[in-house]
């Protein structure tokens, strides 16, 4: 089996190619490295260097190679930066998914694994949120994984490409062995900017709101392990060999607030990490938490790490060792 895998060269998508070559399946990698590292790739994948937006290089690598499944990574995934240039997500993720699609109907690829959000829930009337929730982005972002779901309905009609649409909550973590992990720049996830303040690259993490209503008045989050997560990619794609387009909401089942997880960072590291108050921002609902029984039943997922201080510390691994991500 070959996979196509978009974006893999990221920081979800490196650790499901890795997954996915240590299980003996041929993988190629396109990537345009704008915010993917090459040192992510694993030496075993296939790499292309090249933009989804580029019709003739993404034709070139559909002749040049017979996929048999494809997981969509590539993706603008910045929820402020989406509100700021909302035409560039709407372009750039729409036209590329679109893209890929096309190339994927014209040669007969018939499964597609697409990178979803949990920002599609921006107001849930129930927490924990399962997949009979109502879809309401919170942002352009979410909007655009949104579009990307639907366009996916309309290809499993008319074309027959079955897909599975993974709808994360918070990734984090790295990998065990400490060599790939997460590394954004800007960075905008809360336990990589804690661990930065640890590393002595910022003086203290800002708490945005400290009034919500929850017991300690910080956001609550569901944290789920990019190992998990890759596990969940590998059986959806096995799920579509002989089955039918699903969805699945996907995150540990347990909310853990900001100020927790600044706690939990300060016994894995050791650093006392200060704190600064700063004003809500707009738009954070105060509880985010899957509720992923539909994947543990159907598919039998399950999480490794449920335990904040084991996520955080293979999160502090990678990051003490590649300060500077994979420019260390």
């Amino acid at each position: 089996m070959k996979i196509l895998v978009t974006g893999g060269a990221g920081y979800i998508g490196s650790h499901v190619v890795q997954m996915l070559v240590e299980q003996g399946t041929e993988v190629v990698v396109l990537d345009n490295l704008s915010t993917g590292n090459r040192g992510a790739v694993h030496s075993g994948a296939a790499l292309i260097v090249a933009d989804l937006r580029d019709r003739a290089a993404l034709t070139a690598a559909f002749e040049a190679h017979q996929f048999h499944g494809i997981m969509h990574f590539a993706s603008h995934t910045l929820v402020s930066e989406s509100m700021r240039q909302p035409f560039m997500y709407l372009r750039d993720n729409l036209y590329t998914v679109i893209n890929v699609l096309e190339q994927a109907s014209r040669h007969g690829v018939k499964r597609f694994i697409l990178s979803s959000t949990a920002n599609l829930f921006d107001q849930p009337q129930r927490i924990p949120i399962d997949e009979s929730e109502a879809l309401n982005p919170g942002s352009v972002y979410g909007e655009t994984k949104f579009m990307a779901e639907r366009a996916l309905t309309w290809m499993d009609r008319l074309y027959g490409i079955k897909f599975c649409s993974l709808r994360y909550f918070n990734a984090c973590g790295a990998h065990p062995q400490g060599h790939i992990g997460e590394a954004h720049d800007p960075e905008s996830h809360l336990i990589p900017l804690v661990l930065q303040v640890a590393l002595g690259q910022r003086d203290a993490i800002e708490i945005y709101g400290a009034d919500y209503d929850t017991p300690d008045g910080s956001c609550i989050r569901d944290y789920v392990h990019v190992q998990d997560l890759a596990r969940a990619h590998i059986l959806a794609l096995q799920a579509l060999v002989d089955g039918e387009s699903r969805v699945y909401n996907l995150g540990s089942g347990s909310g853990f607030s900001v100020l927790e997880v600044v706690e939990a960072a300060r016994q894995v590291t050791g650093h006392a990490i200060p704190t600064v108050s700063a004003k809500r921002r707009p738009g954070d609902p105060p509880v985010l938490i899957a509720d992923s029984d539909k994947i543990r039943r159907e598919l039998g997922w399950e999480t490794e790490y449920e335990s904040l201080r084991a996520i955080i510390a293979t999160a502090w691994n990678w990051h003490r060792s590649r300060p500077h991500g994979f420019d260390s």
